[in-house]
Order: C-alpha cells, then structure tokens, then sequence
C-alpha cells in the first residue's frame, strides 16, 4: 500500500515531458482513475525540480529526451537527493530503450512507451498500462542511488559462493512487464558454467536486442537474445 493509500488520499502525480500534447494526454488519461490525481505538470527537468519541491507528488511520470537536461541525467538527480517512484515514458526506438533500461538501473520503477505515430490514439490504447504502472509505482519504496549495491557484478554475491555448475538441464526463467532489473539482478550473480538458461521476458520488441546486450555485459554468462532459424540470420 502506498502512503498516499495509507492516508486515504489520491496519488499526486507530476508529468514531466517536452510535447504539450503527451502532457494533455497523460494527464487526461490518470485523470480517469479516481485514485490519482495530476497535480501538475513540467516541459523539462528545471520546471520539474520546482514543482516537486511545492507540490510533493507520489509518483512522476518522465520523458526520456527533453531539452537543457534529459531524462536520464535529471533521474540520476532525483534518485541521489530525493528519491521517489518514477515511470519512464521512451518511444519505441533503440536508442530509446537503452537510455530506459538505463533509468531502471537507476531506479525508475517501470516504463510506457510513446507510439512512433499517431500519438492520441496510441497513447488511449495503453491507458490501463499506464494506469496500472502508476499505481503500481506509488507502492514502490525506492532507495537513494548512494543506498543502493552497485549494478553489475561488483555489487553481487560472488559468483563462486553460489555453488551451481553447468549440467545437462536448463533453468527457465520468466518476468512479467517491469521484470528487467529483478532478471539482471539474478543474472549478475550466476558463474559462467552456471547451467543454460532460457528467459521470457515481456517487454516490447525494440527493447528485447538492447536488453539482451546490457545483461550480457553485466553477467559472466554469455546472454544473447533468441532468433527464429527459419527466419536466417
């Protein structure tokens, strides 16, 4: 239950994003739910900072790419001298998806991603999602970057301390949407003759590639994403 659940209130919700027009959305769309409440909202990272100081939301929502500072460094900001539930919101490029995969390392508690085209409709179709994440956030207890074990193997349990060695068989592994830093969290800890593992993880498609190579750098195992043999290389 979130604090602001516990109190019997609404959760205030900030939304910080450059386009007017994602503003007027998401705030249309949170304002749906009768548990939250848009408290206002923010072109960039300078008005945010303002806005958090007098209105005290529970929950930001933020863009990725934004003008003088950009999601990413404005998040590293937040979770070092005020950390509090964020949700990313990335449009579905590549580089989006490891700038947000990023922000979850950092601490974002989840991500919505904005359609390339056609943005209105795009964005009412995953109203529920982005509802959903917001609440799901407000529960969240998130921690200062400076409180957190480091990302990668340097701030996991040894590798070796673990006691598992390649066998025969397989571990399956499966994450639901917001699953991406439990996966690496366990994937970090594994030796390299841990035994093969095949992972699902939901989570769109432009994301799957840089996923797959942001664990393969912070894990001793080889992570690759899976590809269809019928459909070549």
């Amino acid at each position: 239950m979130s604090m602001a659940q516990a109190a019997g209130r609404k959760i205030k919700v900030l939304v910080i994003d450059d386009s007017a027009l994602v503003r007027n959305l998401l705030t249309e769309i949170l304002s749906q739910d009768s548990e939250i409440d848009v408290v206002g909202v923010a072109q960039d990272a300078y008005v945010a900072r303002e806005k958090i100081k007098a209105l005290e939301p529970d929950v930001l929502t933020l863009d990725v790419e934004m003008p003088r500072m950009d999601g990413l460094q404005f998040l590293r900001n937040l979770m070092r001298l005020r950390p509090m539930p964020v949700v990313m919101c990335s449009s579905l490029t590549e580089r989006g998806a490891a700038v947000t995969l990023s922000a979850l390392e950092l601490g974002a508690i989840d991500f919505v991603t904005k359609p390339k085209i056609d943005i209105a409709r795009g964005m009412e179709a995953y109203a529920v999602e982005i509802i959903g994440k917001v609440k799901t956030a407000a529960r969240a207890r998130v921690r200062s970057i400076a409180a957190s074990a480091p990302p990668g193997p340097a701030g996991a349990t040894p590798a070796h301390s673990l006691g598992f060695r390649a066998t025969e068989q397989i571990i399956a592994i499966g994450a639901s949407t917001g699953g991406t830093e439990a996966i690496r969290e366990v994937l970090c800890r594994l030796p390299a003759d841990a035994p093969s593992i095949v992972i699902t993880q939901h989570i769109p498609k432009a994301f799957s590639g840089p996923f797959a190579e942001r664990m393969n750098s912070c894990s001793a195992l080889t992570v690759c994403e899976a590809q269809d043999p019928r459909m070549g290389s």
